[in-house]
């Protein structure tokens, strides 16, 4: 009897050691997806913060506040901002993980369809992750732009301004606004994007670029185009 309660429990043991084992196996191959994404949100927290301070964003809300308000209210507002700035930034963390983790379950699920080869969700996440660095370029270009070709702008034509996109050609000012996400949309970063998702793709299945791209055009396309179709329903309902 004392028999087999030795073995017993050391079969438990051993069960819990391999568990652990297992369990610290799925964390180091996690961990470089997660430093990856952390230099994604801190830069993005940096650049956002040189693009307002660059092109003076609070100066040109006060301008346009102070025509509807006044000066005691305005002041409040920037002390509230200003308070719970911390709070902006850690929603803009918590939306981009919710991005990456959701395009990389669609991604996943696309490679399922037209692929033979058995892929991870963890490195299809860690692509999605690589793949937003594209936008990085982004505030780059526009305080650029704003810095050095149009210095005389307004908080409108920062808002509405996104690089090398097709809302540049049509112009914002006689556009419907439901009709603005969408050209902003419409641009080279998110073809660039579309490219590197489609070449990455195609390099985990151990297939081709161009059925990466096959895998990309048929999961994250629709799924872009979806959510493009729900921002204009709301902003035509609620404008």
């Amino acid at each position: 009897m004392n028999h087999l309660t030795v073995i017993f429990f050391k079969s438990i043991n051993l069960n819990v050691a391999d568990s652990s084992v297992n369990k610290l196996k799925v964390l180091k191959k996690t961990i470089p997806n997660i430093l990856l994404l952390l230099v994604l949100l801190i830069s993005i927290s940096i650049f956002h913060f040189f693009l307002k301070t660059t092109l003076g964003f609070d100066k040109l809300v006060y301008n346009s506040l102070v025509q509807e308000f006044t000066t005691k209210q305005i002041q409040y507002f920037f002390e509230f901002q200003n308070n719970w700035r911390f709070v902006g930034y850690i929603i803009l963390w918590i939306m981009l993980l919710i991005k990456t983790t959701l395009l990389a379950s669609i991604l996943y699920i696309g490679t399922f369809f037209f692929s033979k080869n058995g892929i991870t969700f963890k490195k299809i996440w860690k692509c999605v992750i690589q793949a937003e660095y594209v936008f990085l370029l982004v505030p780059v270009v526009k305080i650029a732009w704003f810095c050095f070709f149009k210095t005389n702008y307004t908080l409108e034509d920062i808002l509405y301004f996104y690089p090398l996109s097709a809302l540049n050609i049509t112009g914002y000012q006689d556009l419907d606004p439901w009709l603005i996400y969408p050209l902003q949309t419409l641009n080279l970063f998110e073809l660039a994007y579309i490219i590197y998702l489609s070449y990455q793709i195609g390099q985990l299945t151990h297939s081709s670029a161009d059925n990466g791209l096959k895998i990309v055009g048929c999961s994250y396309v629709p799924a872009l185009l979806l959510w493009v179709t729900v921002v204009m329903f709301f902003t035509l309902n609620y404008s």
